[in-house]
């Protein structure tokens, strides 16, 4: 048997949080979207991706508002007057960096409260990042012309690498402490 601290235990209950959060999140999508296995309720009542995605717009918009631009949002998408169109997709919410990133810090063998504070901080610092990428997108980003390289890659790249760092840190935080504890 696995004891609670236990790396084996950790990783499979890592695996099993992050694939239920994310296949969660398609299944969602996709009964609270128009076609073969729609649920009216669930799309009018219980929408959080939805609701996440008027958030979003509705922050980047706030913010480039108070920059001076003039901006126009519908249910999907922000219209930057001079500038162009983005659409907030599926693609766009970050619901797969937050079930990898909710997953973990669940899993992880700390205190609950330790846990609660992390999570809460990184979702909100993950979709903080996510808003001011958008801001930046509807500023410079041109649909018309070839891109090489498409800004989803870009995104989860530097944000995996954030969420790499921030999850080392507060990993390795007790370590120190630990250690110094043992040493006095």
């Amino acid at each position: 048997m696995a004891s609670h601290n236990s790396p084996l235990r950790f990783a499979i209950l890592f695996i099993g949080l992050f694939l239920a959060f994310y296949y969660f999140n398609i299944g969602f999508f996709g009964i609270t979207s128009p076609g073969k296995v729609y649920s009216p309720f669930l799309a009018n009542h219980l929408n959080y991706i939805a609701v996440l995605r008027s958030f979003l717009l509705w922050c980047s918009a706030a913010i480039l508002k108070c920059f001076g631009f003039a901006v126009i949002t519908n249910d999907n998408s922000l219209l930057l007057a001079g500038h162009g169109e983005i659409t907030l997709v599926y693609t766009c919410l970050g619901l797969g960096v937050l079930s990898f990133f909710g997953a973990f810090v669940i899993a992880y063998p700390k205190p609950i409260g330790a846990r609660l504070i992390f999570l809460v901080a990184g979702i909100l610092g993950i979709q903080f990042l996510n808003i001011l990428r958008f801001v930046v997108l509807a500023i410079f980003w041109d649909k018309k012309s070839n891109h090489i390289v498409d800004h989803h890659t870009i995104f989860n790249v530097l944000i995996y690498i954030i969420i790499g760092i921030s999850l080392y840190f507060w990993v390795t935080a007790d370590a120190g402490h630990k250690t110094n504890h043992v040493k006095n």
